[in-house]
């Protein structure tokens, strides 16, 4: 279930992230760079993303509990509050992970190779 997990979490930063490796590769000027991630931060992409990440992210909540046998209703009345807290603690976890990794992580490393980030970098 974990990697699930962090497919959603990595999932969600795609908007940030294509921007990153193209300049870092050096496949993409610093201009186009910053344009592209604030068109995809900014516009409905980032919305579509946090979309497909929660769908991820059910698939795979879904997928563990029908191997750990909880495949009727009935299973999962009796199973509720693993059900519950296992979801919780994936969202969260989820959520953790993406805030580590696109808001610290990618911040860093988009201010290193030269995107304009440094101003508006959540720690300011």
């Amino acid at each position: 279930m974990w990697r699930w997990v962090f497919s959603s979490a990595f999932l969600a930063s795609m908007c940030c992230f294509p921007s990153v490796l193209l300049v870092g590769l050096g496949l993409m000027t610093v201009s186009a760079g910053d344009a592209l991630s604030n068109d995809l931060y900014f516009g409905s992409a980032r919305w579509i993303l946090y979309g497909l990440t929660i769908i991820l992210l059910s698939i795979g909540l879904y997928r563990h509990f029908h191997n750990q046998g909880i495949c009727t209703i009935d299973q999962a009345k009796l199973a509720r509050r693993r059900i519950v807290n296992t979801t919780i603690l994936a969202l969260i976890v989820t959520f953790a992970i993406y805030f580590i990794w696109n808001y610290i992580v990618l911040e860093l490393v988009g201010v290193a190779v030269g995107l304009p980030w440094e101003d508006s970098a959540f720690w300011r």
